[in-house]
């Protein structure tokens, strides 16, 4: 054999094993591919005609009844819950999964598993309709959110908020048609809200929060509103059905300082809705309660006689509050 042909052979045989090579560590990624665990996400929300009143339910317990699931998964403050099924178990396999909350109606689904986006409403065990039977509801009225902040040069003059809807349909597939949820699987859409203080004033310690709908398939796309500023605003993407959003933030002015302020919360039936700066001190609600007024503090864990409250740190440290209203009271 000549040098020629010996060179050749040789740089063919590389050739060979490399493709085998290659070729072998396609399979195996397909095959670490195949053996990833299904998750099933989704998001419970509180059944309501009115979306603007389909408030995130959280600490729902969601049980896998016929035992694909790893482990049992719990709601958290936006309402979502993730589901780690067990390996082996396929799409379109039947799953039957138990949703349970003492203050709403249990819930059994019944279908096969799929990668859609889980919506789950719930009903309250004590609903609107129920409270305005009842003569006997004991009167929630003026409530108002009193809290402190701090100034050093500046002085905090009030707040504004404005609501606003992403309006959307979920589990609409994208086809590559723009808005799409982050993997480009789902048809979303992009909506988005402005506030402006006014000459010679300004914003600090803006916030946005989802009060409402499927809060998890959320995502803030443009974020005008964290550095402050005489104008703020922000786009939010929904990938989902619709939700409903907050933007709220502290009014400051060249003015004299003055420590308390008091803001009101945002009421849609039962669910009452507030965010509070990170700078905030001594939060507190105000309250007439049958006609009496009452103040009632707000501890790192807020607990009231009328309402079962819940709340969420941010990462920018703001609080976020939504307490909803025990049997036996209605607000005014």
């Amino acid at each position: 054999m000549t040098g020629k042909r010996k060179v050749a052979f040789w740089a063919l045989g590389i050739f060979f094993l490399s493709g085998v090579l290659v070729a072998a560590g396609l399979v195996v990624r397909l095959n670490r591919r195949h053996r990833l665990p299904i998750t099933l996400k989704g998001a419970v929300i509180k059944q309501d005609s009115d979306t603007q009143k389909q408030s995130p339910i959280a600490n729902v317990e969601v049980v896998s009844v016929d035992g694909l699931a790893t482990q049992n998964a719990e709601s958290d403050f936006s309402g979502g819950f993730n589901l780690t099924i067990r390996p082996g178990v396929k799409m379109g396999q039947r799953i039957r999964l138990a949703f349970r909350h003492p203050d709403f109606q249990p819930l059994d689904l019944d279908g096969p598993l799929s990668s859609e986006l889980y919506v789950v409403t719930m009903i309250p065990l004590h609903g609107e309709v129920e409270a305005k039977l009842n003569e006997s509801e004991i009167e929630v009225a003026n409530v108002k959110v009193r809290y402190s902040i701090v100034t050093m040069t500046t002085e905090n003059i009030g707040y504004e908020v404005k609501t606003f809807q992403v309006v959307n349909s979920g589990n609409v597939p994208c086809y590559d048609k723009i808005p799409c949820s982050p993997d480009g699987k789902w048809k979303a859409e992009v909506g988005s809200a402005a506030l402006d203080a006014g000459q010679r004033h300004f914003f600090r310690d803006a916030r946005v929060s989802c009060i409402a709908g499927p809060c998890p398939f959320t995502r803030i796309d443009k974020d005008a509103f964290s550095k402050g500023g005489r104008r703020i605003g922000v786009s939010v993407r929904n990938w989902s059905d619709t939700t409903t959003f907050l933007l709220q933030a502290e009014v400051y002015g060249s003015q004299l300082e003055n420590i308390v302020r008091r803001a009101y919360p945002v009421i849609f039936g039962r669910s009452m809705n507030f965010a509070l700066p990170s700078t905030a001190e001594g939060p507190s609600i105000e309250a007439n309660i049958n006609g009496t007024p009452i103040v009632f503090p707000l501890g790192p864990t807020p607990k009231l006689s009328w309402a079962n409250c819940q709340v969420r740190v941010e990462k920018n440290q703001a609080k976020v509050y939504r307490c909803e209203l025990k049997a036996g009271y209605e607000f005014q």
